[in-house]
């Protein structure tokens, strides 16, 4: 290759870097305020425009990024204990999907945060098809999908619109606070409602977890389903290093 060549390779090369933007997604502004420790309700409300994020620990602003379950972080203790008001504002034409991604580079660039993952195998649960088989039909995309809850009255009503089966699995690991996966082989999406007991009336207290897990295992068994306790493999995010005071506004 003559002098010339490479002097044009050269060139393209340096226009190419020149033209690549940072392609993380961020947030058009974000301001963060310490939150001390007891001082209310943790919330987070988001809009098309903004998320306002009020008394939230590093540790939950960390699960978020990640869209991860509480046992799936490991990080420093303290990270529990310190607590952050959040308010971002989205650039226009953000997609969902981009919206932890954009508390990932804050989090990244404010609080110093590196991580890495690895795989563990924990105690959990499998969602798995019953023997008398799925009872539920297949329906068709809608445009919107997702779950809805509501506890009245010490009963539990869930509400769940075109969800697939492993987002279904990932709604029961939060209630159960354990790892659960997909393992009934089913394709397509979803719609049904489930209501469940959150306590036991005559149990004592120590018992509602044991209570939960059986009110639940009863109310899936009406879809066909059932949790199947095993050994699951679990992502894990390993905090490296994060800073406890953000860099200034």
């Amino acid at each position: 290759m003559d002098m010339r060549a490479i002097g044009i390779v050269l060139l393209a090369a340096s226009a190419a870097l020149a033209q690549t933007p940072d392609a993380r997604p961020t947030f058009e502004a974000a301001f963060i305020k310490a939150n001390a420790p007891g001082s209310g309700n943790s919330s987070a409300n988001g809009t098309r425009g903004q998320v306002v994020m009020t008394n939230q620990s590093l540790k939950r602003l960390i699960e978020r990024a990640y869209n991860v379950q509480p046992y799936q972080v490991t990080a420093p203790e303290w990270t529990e204990n310190v607590r952050f008001d959040i308010t971002a504002k989205y650039p226009e034409g953000t997609k969902p999907t981009d919206r932890p991604v954009m508390l990932k580079t804050l989090l990244e660039d404010r609080f110093k945060l590196t991580t890495h993952s690895e795989t563990k195998e924990l105690p959990g649960y499998a969602l798995v098809v019953a023997k008398s088989g799925l009872k539920i039909k297949i329906v068709d995309k809608a445009d919107g999908s997702g779950t809805s809850s509501n506890d009245q009255n010490n009963m539990m009503t869930l509400k769940v619109t075109t969800i697939s089966m492993a987002e279904m699995a990932d709604y029961l690991a939060r209630q159960l606070g354990s790892a659960v996966i997909d393992s009934t082989g089913a394709d397509g999406v979803y719609t049904f409602e489930l209501h469940w007991s959150l306590e036991d009336p005559n149990g004592a207290p120590g018992d509602r977890v044991a209570f939960q897990f059986g009110a639940i295992q009863e109310a899936i068994g009406a879809l066909g389903l059932r949790l199947q306790a095993q050994k699951v493999p679990v992502r894990m995010v390993v905090v490296d290093r994060v800073e406890r005071v953000p860099t200034e506004n």
